[in-house]
């Protein structure tokens, strides 16, 4: 068939957004949370895509923390707030 490894000939990749940590990397070492992709790649395999959300949720969400850090960045968020408001309060005076 002439359309076998089509992408490979054309030079681009249409299946880079679902696993973008498996994908070849600069100097041959693994991405960051390649790990976590990982574990979720494992315990989705085999499953149907309903069933696969269902029970690789806390994997997924482990994944997509790594990737975006969204949690991350509304605890930081809330650390910040909390600093402003002891310093309007007067109880904190910055370094």
């Amino acid at each position: 068939m002439p359309f076998w490894e089509l992408q490979r000939q054309l030079g681009i990749d249409m299946d880079r957004w679902l696993l973008r940590q498996s994908m070849p990397q600069p100097y041959g070492k693994a991405a960051a949370c390649h790990a976590f992709e990982r574990e979720w790649v494992e315990c989705g395999h085999g499953l149907g895509q309903t069933r696969a959300r269902r029970e690789c949720q806390p994997e997924y969400e482990d994944f997509m923390e790594c990737m975006h850090r969204t949690k991350l960045a509304a605890r930081l968020k809330t650390i910040l707030e909390q600093r402003d408001k002891m310093i309007k309060e007067g109880k904190y005076t910055p370094p």
